[in-house]
């Protein structure tokens, strides 16, 4: 009889100590949830960042190419029709 308190003291011991770890498990997963949520959050901004700053850059290239064309149209066009003709080139290979 000794025996079976015995078993069965540990046999609830050893579900106490389950459910705490299963506790645990738990607040793990949820923190782990919380720090990746703040991470997506963090990389969502940087790209919005980043995406601002390319496009603000873009307009200006854009703006400074038109000011050069409208300066040298004559230039403008020679390059472009070098540029198209190697493109002709490099086509037939």
């Amino acid at each position: 009889m000794a025996e079976l308190k015995t078993a069965s003291a540990e046999s609830t011991a050893a579900r106490v100590k389950a459910d705490i770890a299963a506790d645990d498990l738990s607040a793990q997963v949820t923190a782990l949830r919380e720090d990746l949520s703040r991470l997506t959050d963090s990389v969502r901004a940087l790209g919005q960042g980043a995406k601002s700053v390319v496009t603000d850059e873009a307009s200006l290239m854009t703006e400074r190419l038109r000011d050069k064309v409208r300066e040298e149209p004559m230039m403008a066009l020679a390059v472009t029709a070098g540029v198209a003709y190697l493109f002709g080139l490099l086509s037939r290979r």
